[in-house]
């Protein structure tokens, strides 16, 4: 059982808006109860998938077992009652982002999808010679469908470095948008570095050169309380299973014009407005890239999410995730066979490291013999990796539901594997 600390000890909201209770909010995910290897679990994965609490739980089996039916087409009551849900989950989406409108909110089946439904409308309109710039820091997800550009239409990738604590170089950055450049694709938070990227900027520069610019939110969602008006993104994106949602849904934000300046990404159901033998019409936004039957659940168990964490002071979580980053860099200062990747100011709380001695993989499997989840391998960032000169690095996420004692648990977990390779 995990003894509470004195309330000196919790998290406060640098505003003063109120405590934040890490163990009240641990309490409503039912997977963290258990045990690994006969040990409590520290589940320090979250960057790949967040658990899930209760609520969300609870939503999806209340939709299958009360008014689960396909949504939009049907007159009868399931029909109309799963509708509701599922367009006030996308009203849900739409606050928690700042959008205009939900019309603006596009469902896709995460962020990897919503980033290829951009890449294959662009194309149509790409030629040889047409710019993308991308940043070192990018996921596979943000990097992947900007080569098949490059490969099928002739565009060219141009990449932004990052410095040596894993801050993006924005001079260098600043450079790369030029009269040629069409978009400008960054990650919002890096999954690896922790870094969190001033999206504003980067806008009024790509803007400038008259390029758009795609944010990849799949982290920044998370831990970053993201305002795409304010952000001025063209293109936003994001997915469900790292908000506490389920795995199958996440989204894409766009502003209006953007949105409609794209062609379809697929055909069928739902997309249309009128189909004859010789003429296809489209419906408006967000329908006409939302073919066949969308993830009904999932989308609901999202809205769940996100109205759930809508119950938290954000700014009160950020310093609480900040300060079981100093918990556990305090507790590992002075240990030399270890490197952290990523020391950028005002990062998020993602810890990726190295250990003399040990490969990563070797790393998390021992630390699992201690009930402690981190991940280990490229972490879908190779051309990061290769920047730093590593093969492999381990990390360690943190989300609200993690403790003090998870972080040291952590610490401690890391210092007996580092034993056991010595």
């Amino acid at each position: 059982m995990t003894t509470r600390p004195s309330t000196a000890s919790r998290s406060l909201s640098p505003d003063g808006g109120g405590d934040f209770d890490p163990y009240a909010a641990r309490a409503q995910f039912p997977i963290l109860s258990r045990t690994v290897n006969g040990k409590p679990l520290v589940y320090l994965d979250s960057a790949a998938s967040a658990q899930k609490p209760r609520v969300v739980i609870d939503a999806l089996t209340a939709a299958m077992e009360h008014s689960y039916a396909n949504v939009h087409r049907g007159l009868h009551t399931l029909a109309n009652e799963t509708t509701e849900a599922f367009e006030a989950a996308r009203e849900s989406v739409a606050r928690f982002l700042n959008a205009e409108s939900p019309d603006q909110i596009i469902w896709t089946k995460g962020g990897t999808e919503a980033i290829n439904l951009v890449a294959s409308g662009l194309g149509q309109s790409i030629r040889p010679g047409d710019e993308i710039v991308i940043t070192q820091m990018e996921h596979h997800a943000n990097i992947v469908p900007w080569h098949m550009l490059r490969e099928r239409f002739g565009a060219v990738l141009k990449w932004a470095p990052v410095t040596d604590d894993g801050a993006l170089d924005m001079p260098a950055l600043a450079a790369l948008i030029g009269p040629r450049t069409r978009l400008v694709a960054v990650t919002h938070m890096s999954n690896v570095l922790g870094t969190v990227n001033d999206v504003r900027a980067i806008a009024d520069l790509a803007h400038a050169a008259g390029a758009l610019v795609l944010v990849d939110g799949c982290q920044g969602a998370v831990h970053c309380s993201p305002d795409v008006q304010a952000l001025d993104a063209d293109f936003y994106v994001f997915t469900g299973h790292k908000l506490f949602g389920p795995t199958g849904i996440g989204g894409l934000y766009g502003k209006r014009a953007a949105l409609e300046a794209l062609p379809p990404y697929q055909g069928g159901g739902e997309m249309i407005a009128t189909v004859t033998e010789d003429t296809v019409t489209y419906a408006g936004l967000p329908h006409r890239f939302e073919a066949g039957t969308p993830p009904i659940l999932e989308a609901i168990g999202l809205g769940a999410a996100i109205d759930w964490l809508g119950q938290f002071d954000a700014g009160a979580i950020r310093a609480h995730e900040a300060m079981l980053m100093d918990r556990v860099r305090v507790r590992l200062d002075g240990r030399n066979w270890l490197t952290e990747i990523g020391t950028a100011a005002g990062k998020g709380a993602i810890f990726t490291f190295t250990v003399d001695g040990a490969h990563a993989h070797d790393i998390a499997q021992v630390m699992d013999r201690y009930g402690v989840a981190v991940r280990a391998g490229l972490h879908c960032a190779e051309p990061l990796s290769r920047r730093f000169g590593v093969t492999s690095s381990a990390r360690a996420s943190f989300a609200l539901y993690n403790t003090l004692e998870d972080a040291d648990a952590f610490a401690d977990a890391m210092i007996k594997a580092r034993e056991f390779f010595a």
